[in-house]
């Protein structure tokens, strides 16, 4: 990286707050929640699932927030894993990252955004693929301009994501109640024994700790937050927390209006939610406020992305050009189009989805790994003086989290060791690779 020219320290703590509520907030909340009630059965069970996976967010970002304000540079994960656990670990994370999870994550959620748009304004289908395209550069394009187009791009449409979850709590709740939110509708669901329910938890907490993934975006760009070892870990706490509350009354407002078996019967409860209340009108709006949720959620992938690509670079372990940060706009040119290049191909061959059903384990090894760090680098030093930036509950809270990383996985691997077997490959893969750059840079 040349010199002269290093990253723009100018997020402030509301920007850094709207990274953490926009890397979480995607379409997960409009949809998931069905998968939960239909795995539990039961209508506390459910909140009480996603409360759990309220409480692993919290824990997870309090961790983030230590390391993000001991190591404030860009890169987030990156960076930790190389610095406790060496190059080769770090590289896999980064490898995976690019190859599968980041780039097939904007594959995904680009055909998703361009889907609802599609259908607002009745387009024919052959139409989704080139505006899911359009939305990858024009957003990569805005990313490329600066920090503060991207951030103000993150700021804009995570209030609109904000605003489209509160009308639906709102109208959820002034809906003709079909039952008591807590209502139980299938008592033996929760199994006849102790560690069947603990299987039933570890199935339903899947698609509620997906839901809640993403507050670590935030950390990617740590080496633009102005005063990091504050305004980082408070970010990551309020961010957080507001997404909790957010999910916890959307999940009851879902409940209130469709009932427990309405809810785990919808395969879309966020648009069922509105019809039942306002009619086609409802749909329609829940599903502008989904098309505004996927594309603020895109922009925020395809800030954070290239600044792991761009510390890889830097070690000398990816294409030099993406080392280079524009001289002019201080944003990593090279890295931004490389991801975009990539996620293209992935739009147009279709198979981002099968890639990521393949390593949606591994990306929970990673951030098991990367809270794991915590241990290493408070054995190094001292805990950070600052108490926001301060692990609570140290050291079982990050124990914790990495134990439910652990189960996370193991369900993963039990719910599908075909899909494993091959996401294992798919990251054993850039062993070979990191030699290679190794070799190269030498």
């Amino acid at each position: 990286m040349d010199p002269k020219t290093t990253y723009d320290r100018s997020l402030n703590l509301f920007d850094g707050t709207m990274l953490v509520i926009g890397g979480i907030i995607g379409a997960g909340i409009f949809l998931n929640p069905a998968i939960v009630a239909e795995r539990t059965g039961s209508a506390s069970l459910t909140l009480g699932v996603w409360a759990l996976g309220g409480l692993v967010a919290l824990i997870g970002a309090m961790c983030f927030g230590e390391l993000g304000a001991r190591a404030p540079h860009a890169g987030g994960s990156y960076v930790y894993l190389r610095e406790i656990f060496g190059p080769l670990p770090a590289f896999l994370y980064g490898w995976t990252y690019l190859v599968v999870v980041n780039s097939g994550g904007i594959a995904a959620v680009s055909m998703t955004f361009a889907g609802y748009a599609c259908r607002l304004v009745d387009a024919p289908e052959r139409f989704i693929g080139p505006v899911a395209i359009a939305a990858i550069v024009v957003l990569s394009l805005v990313n490329f301009l600066g920090i503060r187009p991207s951030a103000i791009t993150v700021n804009v449409f995570t209030i609109v994501r904000l605003a489209a979850l509160a009308a639906l709590i709102i109208t959820g709740l002034a809906a003709a109640s079909t039952s008591s939110p807590l209502a139980e509708t299938a008592p033996s669901s929760t199994g006849s024994s102790p560690l069947s329910l603990v299987g039933l938890v570890g199935v339903a907490l899947l698609p509620v700790l997906f839901s809640y993934g993403g507050w670590q975006h935030s950390n990617h760009v740590a080496g633009e937050i102005a005063r990091p070892e504050r305004n980082l870990p408070l970010a990551l706490l309020i961010g957080v927390s507001t997404v909790v509350a957010f999910y916890m009354l959307t999940n009851i407002a879902y409940l209130h209006a469709l009932g427990i078996d309405g809810l785990a019967q919808s395969t879309a409860p966020a648009a069922d939610t509105m019809t039942a209340v306002l009619g086609p009108v409802g749909g329609q709006l829940i599903g502008f406020g989904i098309m505004c949720s996927t594309f603020g959620f895109l922009s925020l992938v395809i800030l954070a992305g290239p600044r792991i690509y761009q510390a890889m670079a830097d070690d000398g372990v990816f294409f030099e050009q993406a080392a280079t940060l524009h001289p002019r706009y201080r944003t990593p040119a090279g890295a931004i189009f490389i991801q975009a290049l990539w996620a293209i191909v992935l739009t147009m061959s279709g198979s981002y989805g099968q890639l990521l059903d393949y390593v949606v384990f591994g990306d929970w090894i990673f951030f098991g790994l990367t809270v794991a760090t915590i241990f290493f680098y408070r054995r190094r030093g001292s805990a950070p003086k600052d108490s926001t930036a301060r692990v609570w509950g140290y050291p079982f809270t990050p124990a914790l989290f990495v134990l439910v990383a652990l189960f996370t996985v193991v369900s993963s691997i039990l719910s599908n060791p075909g899909n494993a077997a091959i996401g294992g490959t798919l990251i054993a893969a850039g062993i070979p690779t990191y030699y290679f750059w190794r070799r190269r840079h030498a």
